[in-house]
């Protein structure tokens, strides 16, 4: 990438500058959060909303039910991850201890979101899983279904892998359940 070779004017105060970027177009910080403040006055004023709470709720409001369900499955896998941290579980597929200094687990499911999208929020069904093992072992499915058995009893895995009832979530549902894991993890970290 090449540093522009051309003066350009400050689309603020009008002076002119020699860029240090590509897409620069203004000449100081000074000028970008002045910029920035007119268009979100700018945004607001063709929206006719006046405050940021009236702006949170529009945008909730339109929200799709893909947008909902991903917002709840944040919401789940996080709670899902705390418990596992909190009572010192390690990895349900590989039993290694879990790595929690950084970006390292995930909420791996035992039946994958894909071939099973009825049990995304099934507690049974995701545990904290260590990121090779979900990513890289395809979720090890293997290990993950004996270490699975020795956490929660044969009978429930058989119940799991027996699910076949289909279940639509609506908006509505979708809004409780992230609430719900949002109010369970908060209250786990206390």
């Amino acid at each position: 990438m090449s540093i522009p070779k051309k003066q350009r004017t400050c689309r603020v105060c009008k002076t002119v500058f020699m860029p240090h970027k590509i897409m620069q177009t203004v000449c100081s910080p000074d000028c970008a959060i002045k910029q920035a403040q007119a268009k979100r006055a700018n945004a607001e004023r063709i929206a006719g909303i006046e405050d940021r709470k009236t702006v949170k709720v529009k945008l909730e409001a339109i929200k799709t039910r893909s947008q909902w369900m991903k917002e709840a499955q944040i919401a789940f896998n996080a709670y899902r991850r705390e418990v596992a941290k909190v009572n010192g579980y390690p990895c349900i597929s590989s039993g290694r201890p879990l790595d929690w200094s950084g970006n390292n687990v995930d909420a791996g499911h035992y039946r994958s979101i894909g071939s099973a999208p009825h049990l995304r929020f099934n507690e049974d069904n995701c545990h904290a899983q260590s990121k090779h093992d979900n990513r890289y072992l395809s979720g090890n499915a293997v290990d993950y279904r004996l270490g699975l058995i020795s956490r929660i009893g044969l009978e429930r895995v058989e119940a799991l892998e027996a699910d076949q009832t289909p279940r639509k979530y609506t908006i509505e549902e979708l809004k409780a359940i992230k609430a719900t894991y949002i109010a369970k993890l908060k209250e786990l970290r206390k």
